[in-house]
């Protein structure tokens, strides 16, 4: 097991999910690749995110759009602004060649909004570039445990 990896990898994990806590949207958008993608699937055993529906699907232009949507106050799912606290843990290399790095997680989001806490996990795939001494993210796909379920308003980024 390669512990530096793995440190270097949670602390880029532990920051991305501290800044979309924060709100901090700009960097956030500026960890990506220019040919990102940030994929919610609805079937949690897809692999094929091109051609079935998903939450989301989002490449650069469409991540843009929804962090302004998040900062204009004028989308319904998200007035008033949801506060959220992520806790990212169990770190799992799945492959590594030197530049690219694939990683698990667990994710466990609590979410405030009107009064009501929810709780939303998921296992969380991330395909990391390597970048000066940091990452790049080239795709987040989280895969919800409950995404076959009914979901209410998530509005924000997970």
């Amino acid at each position: 097991m390669n512990t530096e990896l793995i440190t270097q990898v949670s602390a880029f994990l532990w920051q991305e999910a501290d800044m979309l806590d924060h709100g901090e949207y700009a960097p956030w958008l500026e960890s990506w690749t220019p040919d990102g993608l940030y994929i919610v699937p609805i079937d949690p055993l897809e692999t094929d995110f091109a051609n079935t529906l998903n939450y989301a699907y989002d490449d650069a232009a469409m991540r843009e759009k929804r962090v302004a949507r998040l900062g204009s106050g004028e989308s319904i799912s998200t007035s008033p602004v949801p506060r959220t606290i992520r806790s990212v843990s169990r770190f799992r290399i799945l492959a590594n060649d030197g530049t690219n790095v694939t990683v698990r997680c667990a994710q466990n989001l609590r979410e405030f909004r009107k009064d009501v806490l929810k709780h939303y996990s998921a296992d969380v795939t991330f395909d990391l570039v390597k970048s000066g001494g940091s990452f790049l993210i080239r795709r987040k796909i989280i895969r919800l445990i409950n995404s076959t379920d009914t979901l209410q308003g998530i509005g924000y980024i997970l």
